[in-house]
């Protein structure tokens, strides 16, 4: 039984690896497999098992001793945890190249995810038609928003352009933002936004790299 305690006191760090297990547990679940340990979550995500086994702790008593853990149980706790037992519907912004591959992709609806709505400012892609939904002009946000009690966007829109989509999405409802623009928004206290920048992680790769003369 999940055990949540005061959910505010939980680092946050932990709540970001569960996505992490979350997705090994997946693999599992297609390998067909019943049980697993901490120490082979670990081996396979190169986390320690004490680590998996702590960050477990915050939220229940979820193995047994000498057997482990049952992955179909523990998948389902942990997505329980991060409420993926539902489907949330999604608002993505920005239906350029960026925002054509978000609302084309099919790993978001097998998660707990699912796009419903597409906006855009430009002329020339309101209306257009991507994977059966309609573009629409950002005028009828809020309403759409509201109409389907959206509380998750992406946006997917040039850096010049994010914050003031930000706002809009925020005055509108939204309480969790994904946000592809290379830019750090500003955001109300009680919104979580998340930072997706293929450029800040290569670069951050490239730091140990010895370049090839």
């Amino acid at each position: 039984m999940i055990r949540m305690g005061n959910s505010k006191n939980i680092p946050d760090i932990v709540i970001g690896r569960l996505p992490i297990y979350l997705r090994a547990l997946n693999l599992l679940i297609a390998e067909q497999r019943e049980y697993t340990s901490s120490h082979e979550l670990g081996e396979r995500l190169g986390i320690s098992s004490a680590q998996i086994r702590k960050d477990l702790s915050h939220f229940g008593e979820f193995g047994k001793q000498g057997t482990g853990y049952n992955i179909a149980y523990l998948h389902e706790q942990i997505r329980q945890i991060l409420h993926v037992d539902r489907e949330w519907p999604m608002a993505v912004v920005g239906a350029g190249d960026l925002g054509r591959a978000l609302v084309h992709y099919r790993g978001f609806v097998p998660r707990g995810f699912r796009v419903v709505c597409v906006f855009d400012n430009d002329p020339a892609r309101i209306g257009e038609q991507i994977a059966g939904l309609t573009v629409q002009p950002m005028s009828e946000l809020a309403s759409q928003i509201a109409a389907h009690r959206i509380q998750v966007a992406m946006i997917a829109v040039p850096l010049e352009a994010a914050q003031e989509v930000a706002t809009q999405l925020v005055e509108a409802g939204v309480e969790a933002i994904l946000n592809y623009a290379p830019i750090t928004i500003s955001v109300p206290d009680g919104v979580q936004v998340q930072y997706i920048d293929p450029v800040a992680h290569l670069q951050h790769m490239t730091y140990y790299l010895t370049p090839k003369s």
